[in-house]
């Protein structure tokens, strides 16, 4: 007989954890704190931090960063917006947080990659060009070394 998610604690915390990671996925541009997130799972702040980094390799801040980081290549990618403006529409609230984290993940600035993506991109689908520009990152748990015995 298994546990369904109901029953089980560990399944249930996974869940929950799993709706608010997808929430950052939806609402990353808007204003998202960890203590708001927490509280959503009826979890400390701290607690939240942790189990998040247990599950899924990185701080819910890390992960939150990273996704809106993706979302401001695309527009910068565009060329239409200004690196102020992508920033505020991927919902930093800091210029320099924003172009910090950028050039942490991207290795380059959003300014210069504004102006090497229009070029390197130029004649590719939008899909495809997410794909081969995304920003290396964490990635979730890491699945388990195989067994050589």
């Amino acid at each position: 007989m298994t546990n369904s998610s109901g029953s089980d604690p560990y399944l249930r915390e996974l869940t929950e954890l799993r709706r608010v990671k997808d929430r950052m996925d939806r609402e990353y541009a808007q204003p998202l704190d960890v203590e708001s997130l927490a509280k959503d799972v009826h979890m400390s702040a701290g607690h939240f931090s942790r189990r998040f980094k247990l599950a899924y390799g990185e701080s819910p801040y890390s992960y939150l960063m990273t996704r809106r980081i993706e979302r401001a290549m695309a527009l910068l990618r565009k060329g239409d917006l200004s690196v102020t403006d992508v920033c505020f529409a991927v919902g930093c609230s800091s210029l320099g947080t924003f172009s910090t984290r950028f050039s942490e993940l991207v290795g380059m600035p959003p300014s210069v990659y504004k102006q090497e993506a229009a070029e390197s991109t130029a004649g590719i689908p939008a899909c495809v060009a997410k794909q081969v520009t995304r920003p290396v990152r964490n990635r979730e748990a890491p699945a388990p070394e195989p067994s050589l015995a």
